[in-house]
């Protein structure tokens, strides 16, 4: 194997996700482009690495100091929606139902990998929430042991703030899920989070 190529296929596969058999794919494909459409490609991914950073008030990923979210005055911004990751975040926003604002944690408590409370953007959060603008929190947090312990870490954090509605998004079984193959935490909280049918 040509040395370049096996070194593109390394780069490749620095990706997550990516084995050396889709890196080679990858590498082979850009032989089949232009070097023209290589170029810009590789400008592109240049330019979002250099040029990218956190919202100032969400800690969402933008392009200027707040992003298009934050910086929209038709959005609530008496709500906001806690999320660990910004991917969580783009998520949300593709279903365009939700019209608040958003809070990105930047992770979930892990004492395994070494991530505590102070190593997400919870002090963030919390002063926020001191303005006195925030009339909801919506923690849209996954059900890992990870996630359960920062929801519940949150919560305890927001006891300071008995005006606030807290609210956590639902919780238990998927759209197509077949009852036998789902495990008994996701159907407690299914049986917990149970709504009355409209007859």
């Amino acid at each position: 194997m040509s040395q370049l190529l096996q070194q593109a296929v390394s780069e490749f596969a620095k990706l997550p996700g990516i084995g050396r058999r889709t890196a080679l794919r990858l590498a082979m494909h850009l032989l089949k482009m232009d070097c023209a459409s290589v170029e810009q490609m590789t400008e592109s991914i240049y330019r979002f690495r250099r040029d990218i950073r956190h919202c100032e008030v969400c800690n969402n990923l933008s392009d200027t100091p707040r992003c298009p979210i934050c910086s929209n005055p038709e959005r609530d911004h008496s709500t906001i929606c806690v999320v660990e990751q910004v991917g969580d975040l783009m998520s949300i926003e593709n279903t365009r139902q939700y019209k608040g604002m958003y809070h990105v944690l930047g992770g979930v408590i892990s004492p395994m990998q070494g991530v505590g409370p102070s190593d997400l953007k919870i002090d963030q959060l919390m002063e926020k929430i001191a303005t006195g603008e925030v009339r909801e929190v919506i923690l849209a947090i996954s059900t890992s042991v990870e996630g359960e312990t920062t929801l519940f870490y949150i919560l305890n954090r927001l006891k300071q703030f008995p005006a606030v509605k807290i609210s956590t998004i639902a919780r238990g079984i998927g759209f197509g899920d077949e009852l036998e193959y789902v495990d008994e935490l996701t159907i407690t909280h299914a049986l917990l989070n149970r709504r009355e049918v409209e007859r």
